[in-house]
């Protein structure tokens, strides 16, 4: 057998190819892949003494040649192939070996230039693996490192079986489509170009889905334009196997927190927030919190845009919840906390807002395709409501106010918050009409809505719910405005001396 080794990637290639060497495979490698070999004592010959062609171009040609290429893509079983390789003294290529140069760690450096980024544009590799991929029942193809101790037992054993062959063909060509998919995010300078892959890759497996007979893996984004991992780098510190809907919770979590930046804590039901309050001390943030819905919170997730502490986890451990998320915790919360077997402990950093300036793009499958969008994003205009009533909020009350806005962003629509003191009292989330979801917030927020304010995440089409929440003593209303009777909204809350302020910004979450 005759290999080709040529990898950026050089975990564990100098074990592998020695593990070729004692089954007899002589080896041909590259640059940097072939002096870690000789270094290492590995027996290995130039690709140059492959081609009788020296490498070019600082090292941009040195594997395109028919002497390579022939030899790999010729086919075993047609003898017209094998005649032509020896009339053009070309030896058959049994095994590639080949990964690609680090595009994307290299593009992620803050500042790098266009020339270095077009310099880690791998050319060779690519057409090397395809090639291989391309015969696979004759040409092994490796680019992943994972796969050479099975790869060494297959040929100890007398073999590698085709469906083996077939499997490192499919990761082959995946392999070179997530690479491509890098570079053509990199130089796209268009919102939404005419054609687009996204590149994925599988994180973990799950134990299910959304419901016990669905199947579920959770795979995370290989993007150049990602300011952040995510979820991908989170880190459980204790509990069960973290599943599918606690991803789905975690996740609405980390969006909601990433719009506040006074100490938060959100309590997470199902998507959203049936708990949620800023307070300088997090154990009072999670009693605030706690006290907008506890019977809701019970099975929830608890996070937190700040470290947890003693004081914080001495009140979070009273309740019965399936998770809680922080980018920290104390030493001695952890050791409080993990005494629950039930509790799953997640460390992860907070998410970092958003600007509309992104060209991050969100995407949501439908039947038959995808739909993408900018991410949703608050703007600092939001932050400065006009005010459209004869009164003007108070400073109290546009604090609680601007607090609202935030929240009622993550709710899913229609949306409405009832807050006071920088705390939720009450929400009415996914209604298909916003005086339901109105009549559900004041409800969950009973008296404790005198005094109050609300917001809704799109305009009132009639005055009934801004009627009914006056009603109950909100003194205050932000919305985004643009309604044919806007008008009427407006006179409600002047004849009753409430004010109301207006973002121009709507925020639908379906």
């Amino acid at each position: 057998m005759r290999a080709v080794i040529s990898v950026s990637d050089k975990a564990g290639v100098v074990d592998f190819a020695r593990g070729l060497q004692e089954q007899g495979v002589e080896i041909f490698s590259t640059g940097g892949t072939k002096r870690s070999l000789e270094a290492a004592g590995v027996k290995v010959h130039s690709i140059s003494d492959l081609t009788g062609f020296p490498e070019i171009l600082d090292g941009r040609v040195k594997t395109l040649h028919p002497a390579v290429h022939g030899g790999i893509l010729a086919r075993r079983d047609l003898p017209q192939h094998l005649s032509e390789l020896s009339q053009n003294r070309i030896e058959p290529l049994d095994m590639v070996v080949v990964n690609l140069y680090p595009f994307v760690e290299t593009v992620r450096k803050p500042d790098v230039a266009l020339d270095q980024a077009l310099e880690n544009i791998d050319i060779g590799g690519p057409t090397m693996i395809r090639s291989a991929a391309k015969n696979y029942p004759s040409v092994l193809v490796v680019v992943d490192p994972r796969d050479y101790d099975a790869v060494l037992q297959g040929l100890r054993q007398g073999g590698i079986d085709l469906q083996s062959r077939k499997k490192l063909a499919q990761k082959a060509f995946q392999h070179v489509a997530v690479y491509d998919t890098a570079i053509a995010q990199y130089l796209n300078e268009d919102a939404f170009p005419e054609e687009m892959t996204v590149a994925l890759r599988k994180q973990r497996s799950l134990r299910y889905g959304e419901n016990p007979h669905q199947e579920a893996a959770f795979y995370t984004e290989q993007s150049v334009r990602q300011r952040h991992d995510g979820l991908g780098s989170l880190e459980q510190l204790g509990g069960p196997e973290i599943s599918f809907n606690n991803l789905l919770d975690l996740d609405a979590a980390l969006n909601l927190l990433s719009d506040f930046t006074a100490p938060t804590i959100a309590i997470i039901k199902h998507n959203n927030s049936c708990g949620l309050a800023s307070h300088d001390d997090p154990a009072e943030a999670y009693r605030r919190a706690l006290a907008g819905d506890p019977v809701a919170a019970f099975g929830g997730i608890v996070a937190s845009n700040r470290g947890i502490g003693l004081a914080a986890a001495t009140e979070i451990d009273k309740t019965h919840y399936d998770a809680v998320v922080a980018p920290e915790y104390e030493e001695k919360a952890l050791e409080l906390l993990s005494r629950k077997a039930s509790l799953r402990l997640v460390r992860v950093a907070p998410y970092p807002g958003t600007t509309r300036s992104e060209s991050r793009l969100t995407f949501r499958h439908i039947r038959g395709g995808f739909l993408a969008q900018a991410p949703d994003s608050l703007a600092e205009s939001e932050l400065q409501p006009r005010t459209v009533t004869r009164r003007q909020p108070t400073e109290t009350e546009l604090a609680d106010l601007l607090f609202s806005w935030r929240a009622v962003k993550g709710i899913k629509s229609n949306a409405i918050v009832i807050a006071r003191d920088q705390a939720l009292l009450g929400m009415g989330a996914g209604q298909p009409s916003r005086v339901v979801s109105v009549e559900l917030a004041l409800k969950r927020a009973g008296d404790q809505a005198r005094d109050s304010v609300l917001a809704s995440d799109a305009f009132f089409p009639f005055p009934d719910g801004p009627e009914l929440a006056i009603k109950q003593g909100v003194t205050a209303i932000i919305q985004p405005g643009g309604s044919v009777r806007d008008d009427e909204v407006i006179a409600l809350a002047d004849r009753h001396n409430v004010a109301m302020v207006f973002t121009g910004v709507r925020h639908f979450l379906h």
